[in-house]
């Protein structure tokens, strides 16, 4: 039987105007440290993201959450912060920030299959 693996993710969220402190979610980061597993998928749909009547740049928004995603990698491309083991980027991914891009606090939970909960946790949270 398979143990369960504990992990922790959080929901990235679009906040177009941040003094306002309304977001939509955009996509999801989920890290098990004894794994070694971090992952980072995102979906702005460009219909929902227009009728947020903001001044930000649809592909800016994109170019941004693909650094989230080289960061989340290890990709050389997301620069130093890319180099740190996967703990440290899981936790500047998650760091509190006024920007337009955040994320929710990061939650516990277990899974036998990481992949399987990312998704399911996309669909329900994302989708």
């Amino acid at each position: 039987m398979q143990e369960d693996k504990i992990y922790e993710y959080a929901v990235i969220r679009l906040v177009p105007k941040v003094e306002r402190e309304e977001f939509f979610n955009i996509g999801l980061v989920m890290f098990s440290k004894k794994e070694k597993f971090i992952r980072v998928e995102f979906y702005l749909c460009p219909d929902k993201f227009r009728l947020m009547h903001s001044k930000l740049d649809y592909d800016d928004v994109i170019h941004n959450l693909e650094s989230f995603q080289k960061i989340a990698n290890g990709d050389k491309e997301g620069g130093p912060i890319a180099l740190m083991d996967i703990p440290e980027r899981f936790r500047w991914l998650t760091a509190v920030r006024s920007s337009s891009i955040q994320t929710s606090r990061p939650h516990p939970g277990k899974s036998k299959d990481l992949e399987k909960t990312f998704g399911k946790l996309f669909e329900e949270l994302v989708k």
